[in-house]
């Protein structure tokens, strides 16, 4: 099962005046679907555990495992039904938000791939998805488009997912044990969801949903970098082409002090951001992008503040770690 896609006629942006005609790679449908397939297990793993902590009052990610908990599962299979929840509402959101980019790349005649969703042994049991893009980008509209329809689409589809998930989050009072750290726009539901409520978010039950949609709040965020060749990247290159680069380096240099005090993991992404692979490539400057598409930009500024969390898990500052050293150094 599988095509060789549809020619596609392209400009080339290094040179303008020169139009080539594309014949896209055939489709590897086995793969993408082996993926996919892989993907539901790994997460319903994960969202049947999650589940039955979540109806036994028991912190979010306890496990009698070290990473997935498979053995636990395997025991009794009949569990995998409990993952249900949190697999569809997850896989759900990850894929609104790469077919967003697959939909306006195919409108402005631009071959990407089908989302490639990657399984992993994490507390999530994925490392997301992705799509690649195999015919250069005509002009800043196409790359507006295509960069900005994957985080409205992930971010529609994850606000009633969460607003529900939210109704179904008793505040029981007592700490849940959660590590995990809030963006505003969770914040700011629960204030107005449990407005009766002086439970903080940090001490609910949280339903498995409300993980999944805090897991594509956090891929919407990291995604509105506006770095590289993330779609941030691709927002910012469209309304200031002259600016990416800047834009690049002023955000991998933010995100290292935050590593350093917040979260390590900010250390690696500032790291990645700094790879000769993130440059973005040649997209011609003219026609520029029309006031719409500008307000856009805004638009993704303003997903990026809400479902931004500074301090997405809890611990892992190496600052602490480097603190007592620093200071037997210093006193020697």
């Amino acid at each position: 099962m599988s095509d060789s896609g549809y020619p596609i006629q392209v400009l080339d942006p290094a040179a303008p005046h020169q139009v080539h005609i594309i014949f896209p790679p055939r489709r590897r449908y086995w793969l993408h679907l082996l993926l996919f397939l892989a993907t539901i297990f790994s997460t319903l793993i994960v969202g049947a555990r999650l589940q039955y902590n979540y109806l036994n009052g028991a912190p979010q990610f306890t496990t009698d495992d070290d990473l997935l908990p498979v053995m636990w599962t395997l025991r009794q299979p009949s569990r995998l039904l409990l993952g249900i929840p949190f697999s569809a509402a997850l896989l759900c959101i990850l894929l609104a938000h790469e077919m967003g980019h697959v939909v306006y790349a195919k409108r402005h005649s631009v071959y990407a791939t089908l989302p490639y969703f990657l399984p992993a042994p994490t507390v999530i049991g994925t490392f997301g998805a992705f799509i690649r893009i195999r015919s250069p980008i005509p002009d800043r509209t196409a790359l507006m488009d295509i960069g900005i329809a994957g985080p409205i689409a992930g971010f529609v589809v994850a606000i009633p997912i969460l607003v529900g998930s939210l109704i179904l989050s008793p505040a029981t009072g007592h700490s849940s044990g959660s590590p995990l750290g809030m963006p505003l726009i969770f914040e700011g539901l629960w204030r107005v969801l449990h407005p009766f409520s002086h439970t903080p978010l940090a001490d609910a039950n949280l339903h498995p949903s409300a993980i999944a949609a805090w897991v594509g709040m956090l891929a919407t965020a990291l995604n509105l970098l506006p770095a590289g060749q993330l779609d941030g990247g691709h927002i910012v290159y469209s309304i200031f082409p002259r600016f990416h680069r800047i834009a690049t380096g002023l955000t991998a240099v933010a995100l290292f002090p935050m590593g350093l005090f917040l979260w390590g993991g900010w250390l690696l992404w500032g790291a990645v951001l700094l790879l000769p692979w993130m440059h973005h490539p040649p997209v011609p400057e003219y026609p520029r992008i029309d006031r719409k598409r500008r307000l856009l930009g805004l638009a993704a500024l303003l997903m990026f503040v809400v479902s931004f969390p500074l301090v997405p898990f809890a611990g892992h500052r190496p600052w602490e770690q480097l603190r007592p050293w620093i200071v037997a150094h210093l006193h020697r």
